[in-house]
């Protein structure tokens, strides 16, 4: 059974991303389609670990520091990916990669991160975040996305069977595309992370730096807790606004290696998150150390935060909502840190493969009976 992958891009390395190293695992050797790749950026370990095939957009100029300018042009190089050779398409998709186009005996399974998040329910906070919500740019932005929701759905059939990697997504597909998702969480690598009881005095917040991560709401409870240190760790288009908004107390320090993540997990006193998050694996690898938790809440959290144990929310992104969340943390009892590494573990690298080999298994027994013996049909 030949088996290929769909991604996106590889040129910043986040959860997506890690869901896919974590497929790589199962399947080892299995080439990945991808519309734009850079060998030299941050996920060049997982581009040097297999066969990887890029798009027409990989030749564009500048495709690999503007690939977002090419949004327009996404859907028509997706589509012109040939998987023929391959009997199982596992597409691992946050907006364009399912949109694949696949034969009557190909097994497409897609892992979907989320549906597009900018076309449909966050377009509104996406266009005002990008000053995009009046105006001439504004009509053609919005032009735009109504021709991505139209084609989107056009996608959702090509698509055999569907999985999401929360129930909250789950639910946003069966919202979107009434199709039914098998709920598997993404990979977490527990056993990279070791306990560290006692922490120090700063807090941190790991992201990428994108305006839907909400980090600038971070930043600015913080500018406002001069006697509370924070450390932000991660690179992206919003790191030289973040930089100019905030205050003394707070450290950049851009993208880091696995190393030096790990360490500043361990150490914090607690790990800050505002995004409404599909899943969030880099609050669950915090938990994983040990250190709890103060996030949003909503999305991907409730599924994999306990308050009172594990961590807390806020109730609204704002930088009150924060700021009333890390006094309540600071005011509580002493938080376990084994219970909170206790939760972590139910989101292990070892379940993920077991229950998405698993699943892949069985769909792909039942279409190719299906195929070979027409008769059962």
């Amino acid at each position: 059974m030949k088996i290929c992958f769909v991604h996106e891009y590889l040129i910043d390395y986040g959860g997506a991303e890690q869901v896919l190293k974590g497929l790589l695992e199962i399947w080892p050797n299995s080439p990945i389609f991808t519309l734009i790749f850079d060998p030299d950026g941050n996920c060049k370990e997982i581009i040097q670990s297999t066969e990887v095939n890029g798009s027409f957009l990989n030749k564009m100029p500048f495709a690999k520091r503007k690939h977002r300018a090419y949004l327009p042009l996404m859907p028509l190089a997706v589509e012109q990916l040939d998987l023929s050779g391959y009997d199982v398409v596992i597409s691992a998709s946050h907006a364009i990669a399912k949109g694949v186009i696949t034969s009557p005996d190909q097994l497409h399974i897609g892992y979907i991160h989320t549906p597009i998040r900018y076309a449909w329910d966050m377009q509104k906070p996406y266009l005002e975040h990008a000053g995009l919500d009046k105006g001439l740019k504004s009509f053609l932005t919005r032009a735009l996305l109504h021709y991505l929701r139209i084609w989107d759905m056009r996608t959702v059939p090509g698509v055999d069977h569907y999985i999401a990697n929360s129930k909250f997504i789950a639910r946003r597909i069966k919202k979107l595309y009434k199709r039914d998702a098998e709920v598997i969480y993404p990979p977490v690598d527990i056993s990279r992370f070791n306990i560290r009881s006692e922490k120090e005095d700063f807090y941190t917040t790991i992201s990428r730096l994108v305006s839907y991560k909400k980090v600038d709401l971070i930043v600015r409870a913080f500018n406002q807790m001069p006697e509370k240190k924070l450390v932000v760790v991660g690179d992206g288009p919003e790191l030289k606004t973040l930089k100019k908004i905030a205050s003394d107390n707070i450290t950049f320090l851009g993208f880091q290696d696995d190393s030096v993540v790990e360490d500043i997990l361990q150490r914090a006193r607690a790990f800050v998150y505002a995004a409404e998050e599909d899943f969030g694996i880099v609050p669950v690898e915090a938990q994983a150390c040990g250190t709890p938790v103060i996030a949003y809440g909503k999305g991907g959290a409730l599924e994999t935060v306990v308050p009172g144990k594990t961590g807390f929310f806020f109730p609204e992104q704002s930088p009150e909502g924060i700021i009333e969340a890390v006094n309540a943390f600071e005011k509580s009892l002493h938080l376990d840190p084994w219970a909170i590494r206790k939760n972590a573990e139910k989101f292990s690298k070892a379940r993920f493969k077991e229950q998405m080999e698993a699943f892949v298994e069985e769909k792909a027994a039942q279409f190719f009976s299906q195929i070979n013996n027409p008769g059962q049909m």
